[in-house]
């Protein structure tokens, strides 16, 4: 929505509110503690607190999500949720600190709360008919010493790189995508047949037709699997990026192009510790992408 949709849907923290119990609550509050909705009600004077009968328990409507123990307008919350919505390529904490007017610290948690959000959403088995499957990697240039004049020696391409390997996965009906770090194995081996296997067996359900390149770490695929993967390949070695029969992983490829023009453009640099959340940032923008799917998610897990 844009701005004057927002002020016109949210003009006041009481409005933001009543439209918060009735996303996440369906309208109907049930009491956390003892799970009684009859008796349990909201203070009139205190809209964010709910009071039960039946265990006179008394808790905040907020308790449990990303909106907990923070002091920040609730309308501010919300529309740095919008915010985020509508940036296709992310928003930074710099620039969300000039739209809402809160400090730096405050915006920078914020989105890291509203990223924890967006990565809340269950994916266990659910892909299936056909999928693709890729790899990447991410990261930037070795930077260089204040105190060396010497130039650093060039990250190495493909797989030999030192950069954070990532695997996604993409639903080609739905066009959700899953994607996750891929860190090495205790041998420090990246992209084994075991570690891919991995990510397919939690997303996909069985007899799913799995699309690769020509990776070899996918060859464990051509052998009957207890999942009953089907793989149809494209040789991106030979420059075939299109079968003859139209096989292909332009899908989840476009989605890394996406990925990185957010990281280089906007963010400019992430560490390893953050990158899931970001990552999960723009797998839920091809997934949902709805300012309510986003406060369904919003419960802390």
């Amino acid at each position: 929505m844009d701005y004057f949709e927002f002020q016109k849907k949210f003009p006041t923290e009481r409005a933001v509110i009543d439209y918060f119990v009735k996303i996440r609550y369906n309208g109907s509050v049930v009491c956390p503690k003892c799970g009684k909705a009859e008796g349990v009600y909201r203070r009139h004077t205190e809209p964010r607190k709910i009071h039960c009968n039946h265990c006179e328990s008394e808790y905040s409507i907020f308790s449990g999500t990303i909106f907990e123990k923070s002091d920040t307008d609730l309308r501010k919350w919300f529309y740095a949720i919008n915010l985020v919505i509508l940036s296709r390529k992310g928003i930074s904490a710099l620039q969300l600190k000039r739209e809402i007017g809160v400090t730096y610290k405050t915006a920078w948690r914020m989105l890291k709360q509203i990223r924890t959000a967006m990565g809340n959403k269950d994916m266990s088995k659910a892909f299936e008919a056909i999928v693709e499957i890729d790899e990447t990697y991410v990261g930037g240039k070795p930077r260089k010493d204040n105190n060396d004049d010497l130039p650093k020696p060039p990250l190495k391409r493909g797989r030999g790189t030192n950069k954070t390997a990532v695997i996604g996965v993409k639903e080609r009906n739905s066009k959700r995508v899953y994607a996750q770090i891929a860190f090495p194995n205790k041998d420090g081996k990246k992209l084994t047949g075991k570690q891919l296997f991995k990510v397919l067996d939690r997303v996909c359900k069985d007899n799913t037709t799995i699309i690769t390149d020509d990776f070899s770490g996918y060859n464990f695929l051509d052998r009957e699997n207890i999942n009953k993967y089907v793989r149809l390949s494209v040789n991106h070695s030979a420059g075939q990026y299109v079968s003859s029969n139209g096989v292909h992983t332009n899908g989840i490829e476009s989605f890394w192009a996406l990925l990185k023009r957010g990281i280089y453009g906007i963010y400019h640099h992430i560490s390893v510790k953050y990158m899931q959340r970001y990552i999960n940032e723009f797998t839920f923008r091809m997934k949902d992408n709805s300012f309510d799917g986003l406060l369904k998610q919003c419960v802390l897990v």
